[in-house]
């Protein structure tokens, strides 16, 4: 029994064939694409992470004075390159110099005025030695008076013995009595003249006492007095040293603000200054692509502004310890029924080669697309110990209190006068 035949197939009996060999390159082709792909997500693919949300990021150093002042000159403008050093402001330096002078004026002052306290202990201590004297002659006037007084009573005695025998006048009895009475005034003034002798002499100990509690244990030049008005000085010296605000480091100049004759406080912003060698790259990464990234795997990033041409090479310095939307300045509440779930971003820093920003730097802001190999997930997620070294320092303003010290020296040399030794109470003078 013959099969029935359509007339479509008996008009073109090859097309089934045909048409059965297309869809199975077709389906083949499929097939080994999924295989392809898959090999290579298997093979590649799943050793990398990769986002285009990275950003470069740098050390914005705002340039801020720490006195106030007029702006007296402006010595760098936007896109400037400066020195570590360098001056870039001036202030007017006028206020500053009269703190100075006030300061060094009291310092002065405040040094014989201790010389004053150092003498004062010598003499003090002779007005003790002459209380002390006053005291021994009272002292001898007592019995001096007491042998006038036995004296009296001895001649009064035997003249009231002899006055019954007629021997003796009633005006020599009456003298001898009015003798007596004289001599026990006397004995009375010097006991009294040797009370007052021992206040005296009580009072100069303690004047001396109190004299000697400002200065025993230390010297002129390291009297408190002396010590806090040298302390002044310094202060006033440092600010004059700060009517110049330096660059504290390398770099370029940016978010100029300040203008000539401006009044500024202390610590407005002026300017900032970024060293573009030391700018890194914050890459968000998503959630679910940080289970696999490591501190210190390696990174290859391409900026925009070069294109696929440039290729800088970094590691992995830190990942965030908490995403983008938990520091933001209002943070997003969902703890409501209208909630979406929305992926967050955590950013991991990486630390770009040095030599590579030399040749192609970067500018803080660039768009960047980084990817990470994470090949090996041996290493830690976060840090386990504290940095070593400082991040970031400078060592120009270490140096402007250097004149300080010898601006004070001369002062106080100048107007010191003598060498006085802890513990003495005179002062020896210097020839």
């Amino acid at each position: 029994m013959n099969a029935t035949v359509s007339p479509a197939q008996a008009a073109n009996p090859a097309s089934n064939p045909r048409r059965k060999k297309a869809l199975t390159t077709l389906a083949a082709v499929v097939v080994l694409g999924a295989l392809g792909w898959g090999a290579y997500e298997w093979l590649v693919a799943s050793h990398y992470e990769s986002t285009d949300n990275a950003y470069v990021q740098g050390n914005v150093i705002q340039i801020t004075p720490q006195i106030g002042g007029t702006v007296m000159a402006i010595l760098a403008d936007d896109t400037d390159f400066v020195k570590a050093g360098q001056p870039l402001v001036k202030l007017d330096p006028a206020d500053a110099r009269v703190a100075l002078e006030q300061a060094e004026a009291n310092l002065a002052q405040a040094v014989r005025q201790v010389r004053t306290l150092y003498a004062n202990n010598g003499t003090l201590g002779a007005q003790v030695a002459l209380r002390e004297a006053d005291a021994s002659r009272s002292q001898s006037d007592i019995t001096r008076a007491q042998s006038e007084v036995a004296r009296a009573e001895d001649d009064l005695a035997r003249r009231q013995s002899l006055s019954g025998n007629g021997a003796v006048s009633g005006e020599e009895l009456n003298h001898a009595k009015t003798t007596l009475a004289n001599a026990r005034s006397a004995l009375a003034a010097a006991q009294a003249g040797s009370v007052a002798a021992q206040a005296s002499i009580r009072a100069a100990r303690e004047q001396l006492t109190s004299n000697q509690a400002m200065t025993d244990g230390t010297s002129v030049e390291n009297h408190p007095s002396v010590l806090a008005a040298a302390a002044k000085v310094r202060e006033a010296y440092l600010a004059t040293q700060r009517v110049a605000l330096p660059a504290p480091v390398d770099g370029y100049v940016a978010k100029r603000t300040v203008q000539l004759g401006q009044r500024v406080a202390a610590g407005t912003p002026m300017m900032s200054i970024i060293p573009l060698d030391q700018v890194w790259v914050d890459a968000n990464f998503k959630e679910v692509q940080l289970r696999n990234i490591r501190l210190g795997q390696p990174v290859k990033l391409t900026a925009d502004v070069y294109g696929k041409k440039v290729e800088y090479t970094g590691k992995v310095a830190g990942l965030g310890v908490g995403t983008g939307a938990a520091f933001a300045l209002l943070p997003a509440q969902n703890a409501t029924g209208n909630w979406i779930k929305v992926v967050q971003r955590v950013p991991v820093r990486v630390a770009l080669d040095a030599s590579q920003l030399k040749d192609n730097p970067l500018r803080v802001g660039l768009s960047m697309d980084a990817v990470v190999d994470i090949t090996d997930k041996n290493g830690k997620t976060l840090a386990e110990a504290p940095r070593d070294g400082a991040l970031a320092q400078t060592q120009v303003y270490s140096t402007q209190d250097a004149g300080a010290e010898r601006e004070v020296q001369r002062i106080i040399s100048a107007n010191l006068g003598h060498v006085v030794r802890a513990g003495q109470g005179a002062a020896v003078t210097a020839h």
